[in-house]
């Protein structure tokens, strides 16, 4: 009997499940036992050409129909998705480890959203008029051509909806690579599409590793490469991406500072702190890691965030009274475990948490640690588990400068029930999603990417159409043309 989470075939390439064994096995680890649960196969290079070459040639029509027609199969595809949001959420559990408490409201329903969000926009994508006196200018948005999407496990279906949906919607083709240690998931979204009435070939999903991720990346034929993955992965992606002049996206990592003031509502900053640290068990790129505390409440905050932690329930995150799921894999626990040493190491002092769970899986328990100082690893290196570092503070302007002494800017959130301090502190922070009064909101309508060595483009929102078409300009003239001669 095979498992429920084993896919029809390992890609999905023209409309149609397709299978090829001659490429290197993965083996799908379900995190909350450590068991093999499916096998793909890594895409071999005949099947990277035919995702390639029926993506280019499907995007010529797809781009010449109309946005309104477009949009209608993307909404179909929502709606499919919601009504189906249980067994891709069990799915999600099954790919990711993450507790069916939180995959039930927070994947394949963000997912819906991006389709649903873009299916409306896709209507709406023209250009402008520009008068020139008697003459005139028009813009023409067009698709790009053909995207390569490269996601991370963090996320399976709701980065596959987030790259897929504004590049349809948009016009262009897509050929998606999962990570490999998630890989069950988009396989869903683009069976989804395609029975929403989306034309075979305009997204398709391949398996494998770097080297497939490399094939796809730097082929000629491909216009844009939109990766959500590592600093380091990044960097690379992008190099190659330039090298063939590529549009891209890269939305990266990050190790971003979250701030409580004096004055802020210690049980609200309490909830924030949790949802930007140990939500997803900690696998989130937007964490807001460096827990900055004004020492006015630093052992209020500590005291009530030890209390709160101790009521997080480690289980079968299939259960759904399990709030709190294993690391995605046994190689991101033992890093995860290798910074908790480093932390106690280096000084800082164990609050609660701080070792791997006794039950079977790759469970780290929820890890906090107070007097912690800039220069510690915890405090520079994205950890990418469940582990916060509390560092205490005196004064505005000083916090403002230590937040910011980061080579990462993807996210920062506030504390304060002082607005003014609130709006004018966020406005000196180096970060491209920002909170006030909460954190790790990531609504659909808002955009969401980082600065610095966080990335470059955004998702989501108006942003995302900008970095999936570009603009043609056509100048009329209306009458005769002079010359030199």
């Amino acid at each position: 009997m095979t498992h429920p989470a084993q896919p029809k075939a390992s890609h999905f390439i023209n409309g149609a499940y397709v299978e090829d064994t001659a490429g290197t096995p993965i083996p799908v680890i379900y995190a909350a036992t450590g068991e093999q649960i499916a096998t793909v196969y890594a895409a071999t290079p005949t099947i990277v050409e035919q995702a390639l070459s029926t993506a280019k040639e499907a995007q010529k029509a797809w781009g010449k129909m109309t946005g309104t027609e477009r949009g209608r199969i993307l909404r179909r595809a929502a709606d499919i998705m919601r009504a189906r949001n249980h067994e891709l959420s069990v799915l999600e559990t099954y790919d990711t480890g993450k507790p069916l408490q939180e995959t039930l409201v927070a994947d394949a329903t963000s997912g819906a959203d991006a389709l649903e969000y873009f299916g409306g926009l896709a209507g709406s994508l023209t250009g402008e008029h520009i008068p020139m006196g008697e003459d005139w200018v028009y813009t023409v948005r067009e698709a790009l051509g053909l995207c390569v999407g490269i996601g991370a496990w963090n996320y399976p279906t709701q980065i596959a909806c987030w790259k897929g949906a504004p590049a349809l919607a948009c016009g262009n083709s897509m050929v998606f690579k999962p990570s490999e240690t998630t890989p069950l998931c988009a396989l869903k979204v683009a069976e989804i599409l395609h029975e929403a009435g989306l034309p075979a070939g305009l997204y398709n999903v391949i398996q494998g590793m770097g080297e497939v991720g490399a094939a796809l990346v730097t082929d000629p034929r491909v216009d844009k490469v939109s990766l959500t993955g590592s600093v380091p992965t990044g960097k690379k992606v992008y190099a190659a991406a330039a090298a063939g002049m590529k549009h891209v996206t890269m939305e990266l990592g990050g190790k971003s500072p979250l701030i409580i003031f004096d004055d802020a509502n210690v049980e609200n900053a309490v909830g924030g702190a949790i949802n930007g640290n140990f939500y997803s068990s900690g696998q989130v790129c937007s964490n807001g890691t460096r827990v900055f505390v004004q020492k006015g409440i630093k052992e209020k905050f500590l005291a009530r965030l030890a209390e709160r932690t101790g009521a997080a329930v480690l289980g079968d995150p299939q259960d759904e009274a399990t709030n709190f799921g294993p690391m995605v894999t046994e190689n991101q626990m033992n890093i995860v475990l290798g910074y908790i040493e480093k932390g106690k190491e280096e000084g800082a002092r164990l609050i609660c948490g701080g070792k791997r769970a006794d039950m079977p899986g790759f469970f780290v328990e929820p890890t906090v640690f107070a007097d912690v100082t800039d220069d510690m690893t915890i405090a520079r290196e994205e950890i990418f588990g469940p582990v916060m570092s509390v560092l205490d503070f005196d004064t505005e302007e000083e916090v403002i400068a230590r937040a910011n002494d980061t080579e990462f800017g993807l996210s920062a959130g506030v504390f304060t029930n002082d607005f003014s301090r609130a709006h004018r502190v966020i406005g000196q922070l180096e970060a491209g999603s920002c909170f006030i009064n909460s954190y790790n909101d990531a609504p659909v309508e808002a955009p969401f990417g980082g600065v610095k060595a966080s990335g470059v483009g955004r998702e989501n929102s108006k942003e995302a159409i900008k970095h999936f078409s570009q603009v043609k300009s056509v100048y009329v003239r209306m009458g005769d043309v002079e010359a030199a001669f």
